[in-house]
């Protein structure tokens, strides 16, 4: 791993945390002050609302301006979202902190994965580059819930205090300054130039090559079953007593986890296939999601949630190395921002749809739907075998 890499990867996990620690903090205040579980969902789903109408204009702009323009507009709005929740902590104001930190991550990550991207050379730097890259979201993951959750139950004068929640906002809302300091030393990419006369091209246009189609629904798949996870764990562990900062712990240890498989993956690439690493992904979550439910103590439940971040922890690489692969260089923040457009619109309606599950069928409910559907859809990673010459 180079120092920029390095700077980079730790410049991301500060922003990321900032959303990550929020989205932990967030429901569980809601929670507490009586909110129903649909409610809940509501809100985890304005996280990614943002990202649904940003992704496709900040793929572009990420194409023109590079890297820092995209990073310091990330890092204001990050600031400004979690400082808000410090001020005002009551729900409209937790929505409104939740679309400015999700956004904020979005924007970010576009920005790092192309100019990750396009420094790499080959297949196989690839999946090192993006292996290490992706450790980012797994430690942030850890850092931002267990940080807010110790500062939720140890910060006020009583535990799942209003200043607890305070202090946990106020930590969320300084990680992102230290994004800026780590990205301005970074050197700019020279941009790619379209053709002379070449013909405009449609977004939509990706969608036509196949490949493009099947990865797209297989990372909506896998990203379905992250927000099953961070939904459903608060709720369950709130149903079963369980406190902020065991809840902090269990999710924490699921990042932990997929980071732990981040680290293991670049020192293996060259053993790794794409389609065969998605393909078991699936299939090993569709078994967790199973059994997940009958875990009745925080200790099932974090074996559970070890075991899934092991698994879930190898795709992110896998797919953004084949997306890089089969998609032009010129456009590679363009297809970036499709990809994160469509699995962000789909996390503004699923948590919906979940809470709405939950209130119908119950929690284990949405554990096993989930799991029956990623199980089904494991073909297609298969399908996205390359073809024998």
């Amino acid at each position: 791993m180079t120092p920029e890499l390095a700077r980079l990867i730790l410049a991301q996990i500060c922003l990321h945390a900032c959303m990550a620690g929020t989205r932990m903090a967030a429901p569980l205040l809601a929670l507490r002050e009586g909110y129903s579980p649909l409610a809940v969902g509501v809100l985890l789903a304005l996280f990614a609302l943002t990202q649904v109408f940003l992704a496709l204009p900040a793929g572009r702009f990420a194409d023109r301006r590079g890297l820092k323009r995209p990073i310091g507009y990330s890092v204001m709005a990050a600031m400004l979202g979690a400082g808000m929740a410090v001020a005002y902590p009551i729900f409209p104001v937790l929505c409104l902190a939740a679309l400015l930190t999700g956004g904020a991550t979005g924007v970010a990550v576009i920005a790092l994965q192309r100019h990750v991207g396009r420094a790499a050379a080959g297949a196989l730097q690839l999946r090192r580059v993006f292996s290490w890259l992706s450790i980012g979201p797994a430690v942030s993951n850890f850092v931002g819930p267990f940080s807010a959750g110790l500062l939720i139950d140890h910060a006020g004068a009583l535990p799942n205090s209003t200043d607890g929640y305070r202090a946990a906002f106020f930590l969320m809302a300084v990680l992102p300054l230290a994004s800026w300091f780590l990205v301005r030393r970074t050197r700019e990419l020279a941009p790619v130039l379209a053709a002379a006369g070449s013909t405009p091209v449609n977004t939509w246009d990706l969608l036509r090559e196949p490949n493009f189609r099947r990865l797209m629904l297989v990372n909506w798949f896998l990203s379905s079953c992250w927000d099953v996870h961070t939904f459903v764990v608060p709720v369950l562990g709130f149903e079963r007593g369980i406190s902020a900062s065991v809840i902090g712990t269990i999710l924490g240890a699921f990042a932990a986890a997929a980071a732990a498989i981040r680290f293991v993956m670049p020192l293996v690439a060259a053993h790794l296939r794409e389609w065969r690493v998605l393909a078991v992904a699936m299939l090993a979550t569709s078994a967790l999601f199973a059994v997940y439910p009958f875990m009745r103590t925080a200790l099932g439940m974090g074996v559970c949630s070890v075991l899934l971040g092991l698994a879930l922890g190898t795709v992110q690489p896998m797919i953004m190395s084949m997306l890089h692969q089969i998609t032009p260089e010129a456009r590679h923040g363009e297809a970036l921002g499709l990809r994160l457009m469509a699995i962000n619109a789909s996390s503004v309606l699923m948590p919906v749809l979940f809470g709405t599950m939950g209130a119908v069928i119950g929690i284990a409910g949405v554990f096993w739907a989930t799991g029956a559907v990623v199980g089904a859809g494991s073909r297609l990673a298969w399908l996205l075998r390359p073809a024998r010459p």
